[in-house]
């Protein structure tokens, strides 16, 4: 909880908790997107998270790696609502308690997540996929029959150029490359403009010439968007960290190390642990 919660009674707590979990909007009032503070959880008794720790600033390119069985999975689905915590404490910006929250609202409030497997409704077109998520209605029926007004045409072209797939508009998703779908779905979650991007296995299975772009379109949203992304190929994350960016490595559920990727790759620990010798 927040200072001021801890100091309150118990009523006004249940009443604060209640306002925290409705109001819709972060507030980004002190530079941080994402808090996450001694998060717990316990699955039949094996320890998934066990005190894990760390935050992601507004506008951060966040780059999380570390073995299986690490947590990172784990950590996604606590901030997305999925799994809730046992304890520890996860804010997005200073006022939305992610533990208070549904899955649904969390959504609602500007947290997408791109799983490693593409969801896209493959019968339909590029565009029309886009058109789907810019009317906010995930069903196809609604995509047959929604018209969208000239600001979202606009936005729909300059998500098409940023994500890569100007020239497949008319295209069948279905018949689209492995890339091309991960985009396409990047896409989808971009045209809900979401203030925090979690991406996990983000370029598994994809040509080098994919990674590549992928890479370029990752780097293109920092700044605009805040994102974490989890991935196992390590010069794919050495191409996003370059020379600034912070790596977090778990283990164990817990964060083993955090900085550059110079830093954590002469961690001793975690060439220990995941790097190997």
């Amino acid at each position: 909880m927040t200072p001021e919660l801890l100091e309150a009674g118990s009523e006004a707590r249940s009443r604060a908790l209640t306002r925290i979990a409705t109001a819709g909007e972060p507030i980004f009032n002190q530079g941080v997107a994402l808090y996450v503070e001694d998060l717990k959880v316990a699955f039949d008794g094996f320890q998934a998270l066990g005190g894990l720790s760390f935050t992601v600033g507004v506008g951060e390119l966040r780059c999380v790696i570390g073995p299986n069985g690490a947590g990172k999975t784990t950590t996604m689905d606590c901030i997305t609502g999925k799994t809730r915590p046992d304890s520890g404490r996860i804010y997005f910006g200073s006022n939305l308690d992610l533990r208070q929250m549904s899955e649904q609202q969390i959504a609602r409030a500007g947290i997408g997540r791109k799983f490693q497997k593409p969801t896209v409704f493959e019968a339909l077109t590029v565009a029309e996929n886009l058109e789907l998520a810019l009317a906010g209605d995930r069903r196809a029926s609604f995509a047959m029959r929604a018209r969208l007004n000239g600001e979202q045409r606009d936005r729909l072209d300059e998500l098409l150029k940023t994500v890569h797939l100007a020239e497949e508009r008319e295209r069948v998703a279905g018949l689209l490359s492995h890339g091309q779908k991960q985009w396409l779905e990047i896409g989808m979650l971009l045209a809900q403009d979401p203030k925090l991007l979690l991406l996990d296995e983000p370029v598994a299975g994809m040509t080098d010439e994919e990674t590549e772009r992928t890479a370029e379109l990752f780097l293109s949203l920092e700044g605009k968007h805040s994102l974490v992304v989890v991935e196992h190929d390590m010069s794919f994350v050495a191409t996003l960290a370059s020379t600034h960016r912070t790596v977090t490595v778990l283990h164990e559920g817990q964060t083993l190390a955090e900085g550059t990727m110079a830093a954590v790759q002469a961690d001793e620990k975690v060439i220990e642990v995941y790097l190997g010798r």
